[in-house]
């Protein structure tokens, strides 16, 4: 294996541990399906208590899954995986071409 292709893996990690949660999944499906939603509109749809839910959508921020849209006192949230997306398939071009 190639330093690029150790060096893509290990950037990916963060990405990968985010996305490992099952909670954090929901929250991204339940976040495709619906434009954008608050943590409490979130909550309906989970079995989730609401610091919960706000726990894994600050997982999400950080690693640049979500967006946050602030609408007076409401914070809605929304799926930001452009960036993860471009990262994974970065990954996926390294593997084919150095790991294959």
């Amino acid at each position: 294996m190639t330093q690029a292709a150790m060096e893509t893996f290990r950037s990916c990690i963060p990405l990968f541990q985010a996305l490992s949660d099952t909670a954090r999944q929901d929250i991204i499906l339940l976040l495709a399906e619906h434009e954008r939603l608050t943590v409490n509109e979130i909550t309906q749809y989970a079995t989730l208590s609401r610091p919960a839910i706000s726990h894994h959508l600050k997982i999400l921020k950080d690693n640049k899954l979500v967006e946050i849209e602030q609408k007076g006192t409401q914070r809605y949230y929304s799926l930001a995986i452009d960036a993860a997306l471009v990262q994974i398939k970065q990954l996926v071009r390294v593997v084919e071409e150095d790991c294959l």
